[in-house]
């Protein structure tokens, strides 16, 4: 094995180790995440280890994984096993699925693609499958580990490339590119550059339509889902019918 490699996959196991006393407590119930997820929803994670934080650090955000909620796509589980329901690129084991309640402990936000047909939310799922077995970046991690030793005063606008670094191998991929390709082999928008052109139109010189333009995958990160205004936030304990009057204080007092 390659010494990158090497440094690469021993830095991975260390820095995806969870740091005591630092998680961030679930905001819903077990059972209401699972029943509100559906095919095609990203599960953004707030994760507590080395390499989470300088996510948050780069992004400037809580969120620090993604994971694509695949439903009951595969082949039932064993007596015995939860069904595998999520689909991520792990630092360690690279593109897998997983059963939800490895996340259901976790600050999670569910982000949902708005306006796609059934056989499009397939092909995502379809094309995210197609990658099961890639290796994570490992050059990602390198990149990353240098902001753990000392966290540098890096200006906002740069912080994206920083995390866009990576060894641009097409079998390697990190969490959020690899969602974002599965969206965009459907050419549905994350947070695509917006182009501003004169129209041909005589009858109004001053007219302008908006093209959008692709963003390399490399360049996404879990935040972008959360930002995107093509996808909706779902918060389980509402779509539940919450209630507030419903709820039961320690104190009949209201709080000054």
């Amino acid at each position: 094995m390659p010494l990158l490699q090497t440094i690469g996959r021993r830095l991975a196991h260390y820095l995806s180790k969870s740091r005591e006393n630092t998680a961030q407590v679930a905001t819903c119930t077990p059972e209401n995440l699972a029943a509100t997820l559906k095919p095609g929803d990203v599960l953004l994670v707030e994760g507590n280890s080395g390499f989470s934080n300088a996510i948050k650090y780069l992004t400037q955000s809580s969120w620090s994984h993604a994971a694509l909620y695949i439903d009951n796509t595969l082949e039932p589980p064993p007596a015995g096993e939860e069904p595998k329901v999520l689909l991520e690129a792990d630092v360690n084991e690279g593109v897998r699925t997983l059963p939800l309640s490895e996340y259901t402990p976790m600050h999670t936000r569910i982000c949902r693609p708005v306006g796609l047909a059934s056989k499009d939310i397939e092909k995502v799922i379809e094309y995210a499958l197609s990658r099961l077995g890639h290796h994570y970046d490992l050059k990602n991690i390198i990149d990353l580990a240098r902001y753990l030793i000392q966290t540098p005063p890096v200006p906002t606008y740069l912080r994206r490339r920083l995390l866009a670094l990576g060894s641009g191998d097409p079998t390697r991929a990190i969490c959020s590119s690899l969602i974002a390709q599965a969206f965009q082999s459907v050419r549905y928008p994350i947070l695509p550059q917006v182009i501003s052109k004169k129209t041909n139109d005589r009858a109004c010189m001053q007219c302008h339509e908006e093209i959008l333009r692709i963003r390399h995958h490399t360049l996404f990160t879990p935040r972008d889902f959360d930002v995107s205004p093509y996808f909706s936030i779902v918060k389980p304990t509402i779509a539940h019918g919450f209630d507030p009057h419903a709820l039961t204080w320690d104190s009949p007092r209201y709080l000054a």
